[in-house]
Parts: structure tokens; sequence; C-alpha cells
């Protein structure tokens, strides 16, 4: 929390185990992300970032990526205070997300001299449309709570400090359907971008 979350290797490699971990359980029918602290997450970790070998599919982060995006369970976003790069781009991955009206939001990859990640440049395009998309990835610059609603990221605004009891809310009622069902459907809304997203999620990476 006093570093707003940035995102190391190590904590790639724990969010690795826990996804991994409740793919497996058959009783966890729901995963739900929020951040410690009042934020979401910083992005990377510029100084742990700097040692990883996108070439490597070993990578904690790589695998984060890669597995995130195939997560055949429901997976829940609440967000306060910062999002900024993955931290923004996960959301484009959940299937419910819950922001805080004072939330921010940033993909600041062109200003840090990066491409894109995690598929967001295939999927917020076809989530806000080309132009919009664009001015979001190339200008870098951070956005609203409000922007993020309008776009499509965000499912609903609340007050700060109530997004995790709205999360914690909705997840309750999905974990009560049919899991079966709820996978099912899950997936053939994802049907037709799946192999997309993989393809792009590895071509960002080059």
């Amino acid at each position: 929390p006093s570093r707003k979350n940035a995102l190391t290797g190590a904590m790639y490699a724990a969010l690795n185990e826990a996804r991994d971990e409740a793919g497996r359980a058959p009783e966890v029918r729901v995963v739900l992300l929020h951040g410690a602290g009042g934020d979401f997450t910083s992005g990377n970790d510029l100084e742990d970032f700097a040692r990883f070998d996108p070439a490597t599919a070993e990578e904690p982060v790589v695998k984060f990526l890669t597995r995130f995006a195939t997560l055949t369970k429901p997976l829940v976003a609440a967000v306060e205070g910062v999002a900024v790069g993955i931290g923004t781009t996960l959301l484009l991955h959940c299937d419910l997300v819950y922001a805080a009206q004072t939330a921010s939001f940033q993909l600041p990859f062109v200003r840090l001299g990066l491409c894109p990640e995690n598929a967001s440049s295939l999927l917020l395009p076809l989530l806000a449309g080309y132009q919009r998309a664009a001015e979001l990835l190339l200008l870098g610059e951070p956005f609203s709570a409000e922007t993020a609603r309008e776009i499509g990221m965000v499912n609903s605004l609340l007050p700060a400090g109530e997004t995790l009891t709205k999360a914690l809310e909705q997840s309750r009622k999905l974990a009560a359907l049919p899991p079966v069902a709820v996978q099912a459907s899950k997936a053939l809304l994802q049907r037709s971008r799946k192999e997309a997203v993989q393809e792009t999620i590895a071509a960002e990476l080059v």
C-alpha cells in the first residue's frame, strides 16, 4: 500500500498461484480483485520491471497476462484510488467492475516507451471505439472514473470506500447461481475474441 500496490515479480507469482488455485477448486465460484490501502494498483514496479524478459514464457508477469485472460470463472474487480497500466488493462478481462467516483485510470505505455499490454490494443477499441481507444492509449493521459464508465470499462460508480461492499454483493449473487451455467455463459460471451486475445498478448510482448 505504501507504493500504491505497485506490482513486483513476486506479487505476480502470488497472483498466478491464487488464480490457478481458484481455477481448480470447485468450491470457488467467483474471483474478486481489489487493492489495499485505498488504491487498486499503480501498475508495475518499474525497478523490478527492468529485470523482466518478455521473451520468457515462465516470467511471472507473462504467465499473469496469459492465464488471467483464460479464467473460466467470473472475475470481479473493486477499484479505488489509482488504476494505472496493468491496473487498467486487467479490467478489460473482468466480467464486472465497480469503481469509486474518485478513482483515476491511466494507460501510460507510450509515455514510457512501451507498447500496450494485456490485449488492450484489441479489447479497448472493441469496447470504446477506435478513436477513444487511440486517445487513451497513444496520449496515455489519466482519465476519470466517469470516462471509464462511459466507455463501458466500469459497470457503475460508487462513493469512495463502498466499492468492495458492492463487488462482494454482486460476487455473492454470481456464486449463488448454477456454476456450470455461469461458466458456460461466460465462455460464450468471450468465444468470438478468445483466440485473438492470446494472439494479441503475444504480439504486444514482442
